[in-house]
């Protein structure tokens, strides 16, 4: 039989056409989201109707502005328990359970409600980012276009994702990380059906951006570094600081929410609390609210004293984590980078040579985020992209190597896939090859197999089943006078045929007379077959020849357990075939 590397076909250029405008809604969305965000900053902090970027720090509205995050907080709220659930958090889990357990079809309001209730959030001075809500809204554009049309949920899923990953390339110019996000994170698989479409998208975002949001990378970064041994270790310092930090960051997360959890009141008032809290810790560092680019540019200039960073970084961690655990709606990528970058900017102002310490804020920033989000090709090429920056690359790969290494081993989950897993989901993110798709059926088939012959009488066939002396199977194959197969006798089948009028001299072969046979072959894959049985419900499958048909086998559900069991074996059984002793024995 032909069997190819991949599984593709011309469906996928369907799936592109359509990711076109997946690609283009999911930018416009960014844009808009944007724009929200900066009205609302506007009207709340400033008292004005504009969509002008301006710093929450700028404003003067003194001990007033306690209460602003908090009456953010209110309107969430009121919109979660009113409007829907699923606006709480932030986006990227969301997304995961929409693809996972529902099919890839998400709600209309929750398209327009997560980034109306982001842009309150953030713009109320929320310390989030708009990454997550406009992955989730990105992603609900993408899946509300394809629920116009006859798709399956695998096909909806694509278009969600391209939706997803067109929003992050629109928001932060980085197509090249919003697809291996899309790979790390969302798509749950690494197929050309999938991965084609996405990066459509995502060249159509990239292409749209300009327009859009203006030209070049978002935070321009030459900072270089001298890649000697010395500094490979520092780098490696670097991911192990951020992947330390990245599992506190989780914990706190969950801590504060777990202590939400035990309030008193409904959780639509949560977020009011957490609102109070911002407020408060705006009132110690201003910086710390809102989205915070700002911050960012400053950190990678390094234009900001030992102090300041400090208390950034406390009173970011703090009210960003309390806020998030609240339950109010909100990413997590810009806060990541912030308390990233200021770990690395704390740890660079200690490590000695002339490398720029911008770059030590910048390995920080990636490698808190590839750490915590559990994605390190992602963080890798987010940080080359956002900076424009490519003589980066090796030693951001080693930090965010290290911190996701860190996070592995010490947290079972990630921040994204916790949320998930608190609602009874289990995902698994290990990503292998299919190991029924690499074996044949002639690896798994029995040889010896007991037959029925099709002259065999019904009556005989019906006392081999109900004789207990004898360990009858469910069913057997049934074989002509050349030994092919014609079909298979069953218990229930014989029982019923015993029953039948006339059946004193029927045999086997004359009731199962023409009917088509179900088999395998023996060079048939595993995979194939395995779908063909679940598809039919046929438990026993007789294996024959393809030249002349004649039984070579037979495959039972419990036989298909073999290629799992070998590839446990494969991956726990440790052997040394190459002893001290043995070579000097050799020599």
């Amino acid at each position: 039989m032909a069997y190819g590397d991949f599984t593709t076909d011309k469906r996928v250029l369907t799936l592109s056409c359509m990711a076109v405008v997946a690609g283009m809604l999911a930018s416009g969305a960014a844009w808009l989201l944007l724009r929200l965000i900066a009205l609302v900053t506007n009207l709340a902090y400033f008292g004005k109707i504009s969509t002008a970027s301006l710093p929450i720090a700028g404003h003067s509205l003194g001990w007033w502005s306690v209460l602003i995050p908090a009456a953010g907080g209110l309107i969430i709220g009121l919109m979660a328990k009113y409007g829907s659930e699923k606006i709480r958090g932030h986006g990227i889990p969301e997304a995961m359970e929409a693809i996972l357990i529902g099919g890839s079809r998400i709600q209309p309001k929750v398209a327009l409600l997560k980034p109306l209730s982001s842009a309150i959030s953030i713009g109320t001075g929320g310390p989030f980012g708009a990454e997550g809500p406009i992955i989730m809204t990105g992603g609900a554009l993408g899946s509300l276009f394809a629920q116009l049309f006859n798709l399956s949920a695998t096909e909806r899923k694509t278009l969600l994702v391209a939706g997803a990953a067109a929003g992050m390339t629109a928001v932060f110019g980085t197509p090249m990380a919003a697809v291996m996000l899309a790979v790390e994170l969302l798509l749950f698989e690494w197929k050309p059906r999938s991965f084609i479409p996405v990066v459509v998208a995502c060249v159509v975002a990239a292409a749209c951006r300009p327009a859009l949001m203006g030209f070049g990378p978002l935070f321009p970064f030459a900072g270089h570094m001298a890649l000697s041994s010395m500094n490979m270790l520092f780098c490696l310092g670097i991911g192990l600081l951020a992947g330390l930090g990245s599992g506190v960051a989780t914990a706190l997360v969950y801590g504060f929410e777990d202590l939400f959890q035990k309030l008193p009141f409904h959780w639509m008032w949560w977020p009011v609390i957490g609102g109070l809290v911002v407020g408060l810790g705006g009132m110690i560092e201003p910086h710390a609210l809102g989205v915070g680019f700002d911050n960012i540019t400053a950190l990678l200039s390094h234009s900001l004293p030992l102090s300041a960073i400090a208390t950034l970084l406390i009173v970011k961690a703090l009210i960003w984590s309390i806020a998030l655990g609240s339950g109010t709606s909100g990413g997590v990528l810009a806060p990541l980078l912030i308390m990233g970058g200021a770990l690395g900017a704390l740890a660079g102002h200690f490590i000695p040579g002339g490398t720029d310490e911008g770059v030590w804020a910048l390995l920080g920033m990636a490698a808190m985020m590839g750490g915590t989000m559990r994605s390190p090709l992602t963080a890798t090429l987010f940080a080359m992209e956002f900076t424009g920056n490519l003589s980066a690359l090796l030693p951001l790969l080693a930090a965010c190597t290290t911190a996701h290494a860190v996070t592995v081993l010490m947290l079972k989950r990630s921040i994204l896939t916790e949320k998930v897993a608190r609602r009874g989901h289990h995902i698994t993110r290990e990503y292998s090859i299919d190991p029924f798709s690499m074996a044949h059926v002639d690896e798994v088939m029995v040889s010896e197999v007991d037959t029925l012959s099709a002259s065999m009488p019904v009556e005989e066939a019906l006392q081999l089943f109900t004789d207990e002396r004898i360990p009858a199977h469910t069913s057997y194959p049934v074989i002509n006078s050349e030994s092919k197969v014609i079909g298979m006798a069953s218990r229930s089948q014989v029982f019923r045929w015993a029953t039948a009028p006339h059946a004193d001299n029927a045999t086997l072969g004359s009731l199962l007379g023409t009917a088509k046979l179900f088999a395998a072959y023996p060079d048939e894959l595993v995979s194939t077959l395995a779908d063909r049985m679940m598809e039919a419900d046929i438990g026993r499958v007789p294996v024959i020849d393809r030249q002349n048909g004649r039984l070579v086998g037979l495959v039972a559900r419990k036989d298909l357990l073999k290629i799992r069991a070998r590839a446990l074996v494969e991956e726990r059984d440790r052997q040394a075939f190459f002893r001290p002793k043995s070579l000097y024995a050799a020599g």
